[in-house]
């Protein structure tokens, strides 16, 4: 599994990122987690607001940060 976290490096997309690690611990389940910062790369996800968050290059938030809880929901689905 890769998860992009798609931001500029904001507290909002570090917060993202934190709460995404969590989720992933608390589920026992390892993936691949990076950060896109580029805002061509970022475009190119159809994403206008960060911070987004991709799970196998499906765009399935953006424009919030969402919780551990709700990262875990989007991962079990």
């Amino acid at each position: 599994m890769k998860i992009s976290i798609l931001g500029s490096g904001c507290p909002k997309c570090t917060k993202l990122e934190e709460n995404v690690r969590q989720a992933l611990d608390e589920m026992g389940q390892e993936a691949r987690v990076e950060k896109i910062t580029d805002m061509q790369k970022i475009m190119n996800y159809g994403v206008m607001m960060t911070p987004a968050l991709a799970i196998d290059e499906k765009v399935v938030s953006s424009g919030k940060v969402l919780s551990a809880e709700e990262v875990k929901k989007l991962l079990s689905s």
